[in-house]
């Protein structure tokens, strides 16, 4: 994770900005961009720190449309009817739209996000969560410590709960049959499914989203979960009696990305481009609880603040990120497998 700006090419970004400005304002001011937006504190986040400035800096108005869609991405790229411009995806999805030639080429953005990790396959990294180990702490007080213990159904017995997310889930499952992070990827794709058949018998619930986890454990329904790092700590913040590690802690990236064809396109990128400046970038993660991927937003965050955010740099050595391009299979068919064997 070491990635930064240099002080000569920073100000290179700002000035070119500063200078260009009033020319965009000019062009764009009437003018409206719609935004894919996953809503509720997300949006109010994204809002307060990524719209607002936007407007007050070119004029140009943003509506949000929610929620994120990856099939009406998809259909509108295909049929030229366009409701949204800009939308997020992580990095499963960001593979398919880019199998399926769905994004606009950065053109001269990439070149100007010049952090390491800045952008991938025609897509700006924003920021990022991760799911991690929590657990009922009435039961199993300041234990368990990694993703063996949840598949220690001896030393923990009890119930537990995963997300029904295939790109999630498989590599925890190689974590919890003792494989160690930097060995992951490739995945081992039989391996994973062979883990995964010995932890069945207790998963309780596959839970589908974030606020439904936070009530099952919270609830005492499930004494163990594979959960959303902010889910968690907003039960912690509630005093509730639960725990959790960014012990082997899986990252998964937020990408912004601009939708092929859009007659917006000029707007759009501007729009990606300044989202992941810092300070933006900064208000944004702290706000709606996720980690900024320019390490650069650091420079605005503290170290209480860092301690709650799964890309801080203390954390570097405990976490690992989804390698989606160095999956292991084909990620739809792949998908489609677990599927079935959930149901079976």
């Amino acid at each position: 994770m070491k990635r930064g700006l240099t002080r000569r090419s920073a100000l290179a970004v700002a000035g070119g900005a500063a200078l260009s400005m009033p020319a965009f304002r000019r062009l764009h001011a009437a003018e409206t961009l719609y935004v894919n937006s996953w809503g509720g504190p997300w949006e109010r986040a994204a809002a307060r720190h990524l719209f607002e400035p936007f407007t007050r800096e070119t004029g140009a108005e943003i509506r949000p449309v929610s929620p994120v869609s990856f099939a009406k991405l998809a259909a509108q790229v295909r049929s030229g009817a366009y409701e949204f411009d800009v939308t997020t995806l992580g990095l499963a999805e960001l593979v398919r739209a880019h199998q399926a030639r769905l994004l606009e080429p950065l053109g001269p953005v990439a070149e100007r996000l010049s952090w390491p990790g800045a952008t991938l396959m025609n897509a700006v990294a924003s920021h990022a969560f991760a799911t991690v180990l929590a657990w009922n702490a009435q039961k199993y007080g300041d234990e368990p410590r990694n993703w063996q213990d949840f598949w220690n159904l001896s030393r923990f017995p009890g119930t537990r709960c995963m997300q029904r997310y295939a790109a999630r889930v498989l590599p925890l499952a190689l974590l919890g049959d003792g494989v160690a992070r930097d060995k992951l990827y490739p995945l081992d794709i039989e391996r994973s499914f062979r883990a995964l058949d010995r932890v069945k018998p207790a998963i309780r619930v596959w839970w589908t989203q974030g606020q439904q986890s936070a009530q099952l454990l919270r609830d005492g329904e499930i004494d163990m979960i594979a959960i959303w790092h902010g889910r968690v700590l907003e039960l912690i913040d509630d005093n509730k009696p639960v725990k959790m590690t960014w012990q082997d802690a899986e990252i998964d990236s937020a990408y912004w990305a601009v939708a092929r064809g859009t007659p917006r396109k000029d707007l759009a990128m501007r729009f990606v481009e300044l989202s992941v400046q810092p300070e933006r970038l900064a208000g944004f993660c702290k706000e709606a609880g996720y980690g900024p991927l320019n390490p650069n937003a650091f420079r605005y965050i503290t170290p209480a603040e860092a301690t709650r955010m799964p890309t801080a740099p203390q954390f570097e050595s405990q976490v690992f990120t989804q390698d989606m391009d160095n999956f292991g299979g084909d990620v739809a068919q792949v998908t489609a497998r677990f599927e079935r064997w959930v149901g079976a």
